[in-house]
């Protein structure tokens, strides 16, 4: 054997025993003494978390988790910190990284995510159908949308600006948005949620409960429409059934259109037309749904445009044919 290999050898072994006998670096002191005051569980408090997370804890009283702590009620496992990432006791004895975290949310499937948020969120109304809404099935978690220490909104805590967040993945509809007659979101007025629950919405009374895309419920189980066009609301002596079993949908496309009204027709009567063509099975009796009398001529521009007359098309209580 070669002197250099011999020394090589001789260097290796020397290395690996004085590695035994270099101290470990000595623990900061709010760290140590959390880790001895450590609760049952591991749980160690969240003020020793601002030792190396300062940035996260300095804003985390406007935050609304920051509310168990202020009370002052809750269990470990539910307070602060802990309360999302799970005790720290072996996250402190580490000194740090991900895989000490119990719940590190950058390591978490979408399911565990949502198991998560639901330890606590899950007793909200509006949250209930949310293991069965499109998001969820489609792997979308809640930190997909929401950014709990880096808000770009203080309300919902969003992790960007909610139009920016749904466009980016629901392009086709951010085109809607951009036709000549359609609701002001990009202008701020409304956003989507005034109309979707994107947490998944229960079925719902219109459409024959084929309801669309977690489109939210109004009061009474309603759609969403109604909230802002109260007037359309009835009930009516004479309901238009369009409009009470099919819903807005049937003659309005809600997000936007190239057509007045937010008509998916070009012109009223077409959209009329769609129903009011004597056609056989379908209806409220199966009946089919009477056709125009010989003296409306749709090719007459007099008749095309059917709401001159039949000015209460949404419903009325004084005229059948919605005449007034």
């Amino acid at each position: 054997m070669g002197v250099w290999k011999l020394s090589v050898i001789v260097c290796l072994i020397t290395t690996s025993r004085l590695a035994g006998q270099i101290p470990q670096p000595a623990l900061p002191r709010p760290v140590s003494d959390a880790i001895s005051s450590a609760r049952p569980g591991g749980f160690v408090g969240s003020s020793v978390c601002r030792t190396c997370h300062p940035d996260v804890f300095q804003g985390f009283f406007r935050n609304p988790h920051y509310k168990s702590v202020a009370s002052g009620k809750e269990t470990p496992e539910k307070t602060g910190c802990e309360g999302c990432h799970g005790p720290g006791q072996k996250h402190l004895e580490a000194l740090g990284g991900k895989a000490t975290i119990p719940a590190a949310f950058s390591l978490m499937t979408p399911r565990q995510a949502l198991d998560n948020c639901l330890g606590c969120h899950g007793k909200d109304v509006t949250r209930s159908d949310i293991r069965h809404s499109a998001h969820s099935q489609s792997e979308v978690a809640c930190n997909s949308c929401h950014s709990v220490h880096r808000a770009a909104t203080p309300k919902f805590l969003l992790a960007k600006r909610q139009t920016d967040l749904c466009y980016g993945c629901h392009q086709n509809v951010r085109s809607q948005f951009s036709m000549p007659f359609k609701h002001r979101v990009n202008e701020g007025f409304m956003n989507c949620t005034d109309c979707h629950n994107p947490h998944g919405s229960p079925s719902a009374t219109w459409r024959m409960g084929l309801r669309p895309r977690m489109v939210a419920h109004a009061l009474g189980n309603e759609e969403p429409c109604l909230k802002c066009h109260s007037d359309k609301r009835g009930p009516f002596a004479y309901e238009h059934a369009a409009v009470r079993v099919d819903g807005c949908e049937v003659c309005h496309s809600p997000h936007g259109a190239t057509n007045a009204k937010l008509l998916r027709r070009t012109t009223v009567f077409t959209t009329c037309l769609e129903c009011h063509n004597g056609a056989e099975g379908f209806g409220r009796q199966a009946d089919g749904i009477t056709s125009q009398s010989p003296s409306h001529d749709m090719r007459s521009p007099r008749y095309q445009n059917c709401t001159t007359c039949h000015v209460r098309i949404h419903g009325s209580n004084a005229d059948r044919l919605f005449l007034r």
